[in-house]
């Protein structure tokens, strides 16, 4: 049975943020919010599904640029080993560095930034859109001629230390300081205070910003975010957002030179403006109202139970059938944008409820062994649209029933 071993990361990394929670909680520390980290959890979900996705074809990417252009024909040794290892972290930080420095990449690399808590959850922030911009820089590396098989394992692995430098209990760890990425330094990086901003860039080694003028010790406590906060749980916003601010700003541009000048020029050099007015187009407002522990309860259920299915997934990903995968990821979609929506207590959440409905309805068609299954979701599925609007006030009534 060929099973994914990949999916065991899961539940170890959430066993890992779990236990960090109880730390902060053992120790009363304000660092971590739970709705924070639901939105930080989410994106995950969707970057590690739309990953396995994509995974394939960038192996075969790396593959092809190897046999047919790739410099020289490496073989595995120890030495080239460590040798890919310090041209995986070098490309990164030039990726990284770019990323802060080029709207067009800044508007992939946003979505990293945007939590306002700094803790193992954040690590989880990371856009299938960012990862194929990253693959372009990843290329080099078959073109030197390191084979396929190598790029995609040491990938794996240099994937694997930032999520421990995303923390706020470690401190500063003495001599590993100057040659590492600590927390300290990441804790840097992820701040919104001024001396902070730009600065420190590696995933792995500190060296590269030290050689190339973008290293800063931590001095003083970092205010963690951007600098203009987005305040909106919105997953597709999150998403998006600098995609319409950079349009709102490329369209006051009078010629196309100074629209390609704004889209490679630097992020602090768009419009200010641009974010209050893509917010009134799309009517982007935060709800502050309380939200209180049934709804909670609710959006946490559906993130558990959703991890459940992710791992589900890519653990049998080998035996599933194309409908099966579009059904699910579907799914997972809009739950996405639904935990997001009730968050903010918005009413229109019930539409994504209904198409929830028809989307498990699709995942059940795709196993004919569970009449069952099917019959009680096609009779729900044919009530709610008979039954549309009185569906839906008994639903919302239920939902957020506390502001009755």
């Amino acid at each position: 049975m060929k099973l994914n071993i990949i999916a065991f990361g899961i539940p170890l990394f959430i066993g890992l943020i779990y236990i960090e929670y109880l730390i902060i909680k053992r120790k009363k520390l304000n660092y971590s919010n739970l709705h924070e980290s639901i939105n930080n959890i989410s994106i995950g979900i969707a970057e590690r599904l739309c990953d396995v996705l994509v995974t394939g074809l960038f192996y075969l990417i790396y593959d092809s640029i190897q046999k047919k252009y790739g410099i020289f024909n490496i073989k595995p040794s120890v030495f080239l080993w460590i040798l890919l290892l310090l041209a995986t972290d070098f490309i990164w930080y030039w990726y990284h560095r770019l990323a802060h420095e080029m709207n067009v990449l800044w508007a992939l690399h946003v979505v990293h930034h945007q939590s306002e808590d700094f803790n193992f959850t954040v690590s989880a922030r990371i856009t299938v859109l960012q990862a194929v911009a990253r693959t372009g820089f990843w290329c080099v590396l078959p073109l030197i001629g390191f084979p396929a098989p190598m790029i995609t394992g040491m990938l794996l692995v240099h994937g694997l230390y930032p999520f421990f430098v995303h923390t706020r209990l470690v401190g500063k760890l003495g001599i590993l300081e100057y040659l590492f990425v600590t927390p300290s330094h990441h804790r840097v990086h992820h701040a919104s205070n001024e001396q902070y901003l730009d600065k420190n860039y590696g995933d792995v080694f500190i060296i590269w910003d030290k050689l190339f003028g973008t290293f800063k010790k931590e001095d003083e406590e970092p205010v963690y975010g951007l600098t203009h906060p987005l305040k909106t749980y919105s997953f597709l916003w999150q998403h998006f957002h600098y995609f319409i601010e950079m349009a709102i700003a490329m369209k006051q541009e009078p010629t196309l030179k100074s629209k390609l000048k704004l889209l490679f020029g630097r992020p602090d050099a768009l419009d200010p403006t641009a974010r209050a007015k893509a917010e009134a187009i799309f009517h982007i407002k935060q709800n502050k109202s309380t939200i209180e522990k049934p709804l909670n309860n609710y959006v946490v259920w559906q993130m558990i139970l959703l991890l459940v299915g992710l791992f589900a997934f890519i653990l049998t990903e080998h035996y599933l059938s194309v409908g099966t995968i579009i059904a699910f990821t579907t799914f997972t979609l809009l739950t996405l944008i639904n935990c997001g929506a009730i968050m903010e207590q918005k009413r229109w959440i019930y539409n994504v409820e209904f198409l929830r409905v028809f989307s498990l309805l699709a995942i059940a068609f795709q196993f004919h062994n569970y009449a069952i299954i099917i019959t009680v979701l096609s009779i729900v599925a044919i009530a709610a649209c008979i039954y549309y609007r009185p569906v839906q006030n008994r639903y919302l009534s239920l939902v957020y029933r506390y502001q009755q």
